[in-house]
């Protein structure tokens, strides 16, 4: 069994992270346009271009929310059926880790998937420092985010 995962530092409070990763507009803008909601047993879409053997929706389901730490949720798009988990730890008042696993890749088609997925998954740490450096800038009550708060 094959896994995604990565770690990333950023310079925000915990908190501004925590809302990047659960705001649905924030959501779309660093990783694909969506109905999430940050609710247990929500069950969910991201959509994106179609690729080889993907549709270009994935299916998801929020399994697990430890607010402001953890959320892990059920992802299944093509071949792959998989268990991402997205973790936020404090460093600081002004500093933060992400952590991101996929994980539970089987079979030899979801091997050729993964290798898709992984080249999608470089982009993810500089559009989400992105979102993050607005969010820093701008007030959480107002102003303008990036792509006018939608990815397409």
């Amino acid at each position: 069994m094959s896994k995604i995962e990565y770690s990333t530092t950023f310079d925000v409070p915990a908190a501004t992270l925590w809302r990047a990763l659960t705001d649905s507009e924030l959501l779309a803008i660093w990783l694909m346009p969506n109905d999430f909601e940050p609710v247990v047993g929500h069950e969910f879409t991201l959509s994106t271009d179609p690729a080889p053997m993907f549709d270009g929706t994935v299916h998801c389901r929020v399994l697990e929310i430890d607010e402001p730490r953890m959320m892990r949720w059920s992802w299944k798009g093509g071949p792959i059926d998989t268990i991402v988990t997205m973790r936020v730890t404090e460093l600081g008042p002004e500093r933060c880790t992400y952590e991101f696993l996929q994980e539970g890749f089987r079979g030899p088609k979801v091997a050729i998937a993964r290798i898709f997925l992984l080249q999608g998954t470089r982009k993810i740490p500089p559009l989400l420092s992105a979102v993050l450096r607005t969010l820093v800038a701008v007030p959480a009550s107002g102003g303008e985010l990036p792509d006018g708060g939608r990815r397409g």
